[in-house]
């Protein structure tokens, strides 16, 4: 728990698994959302937890290709693979708009 403490907002919405070391994360000021895998269960509505393993998967990847990155440039790389996810579906328009040589 002191991770989640120091890592995660109060109040923040966080999906789990059902692991029982995330038992106390609504008594520490959390939404919690369980999907309890070992009762074959994969997703309840919209809530899953394949999303985020999808987004590390997808990061951890990414970041392979730098051969380590500096403890202060980390957040960064995170938080441009977080807007290549977010937009992997759009990103090529995006960029062109953005980037296009545009008339003076």
């Amino acid at each position: 728990m002191p991770v989640i403490k120091g890592k995660v907002i109060e109040e923040s919405t966080i999906y789990t698994d059902g692991w029982k070391s995330y038992d106390g994360l609504v008594l520490n000021g959390y939404k919690h959302y369980r999907i309890h895998h070992h009762e074959n269960e994969f997703a309840r509505d919209k809530n899953h937890v394949n999303g985020i393993e999808s987004f590390w998967s997808y990061t951890k990847r990414r970041l392979l290709k730098f051969n380590g990155i500096r403890k202060n440039k980390f957040l960064l790389h995170l938080k441009e693979s977080q807007f290549r996810w977010n937009n992997r579906r759009n990103i090529y328009k995006l960029l062109l708009e953005n980037f296009r040589e545009k008339p003076l």
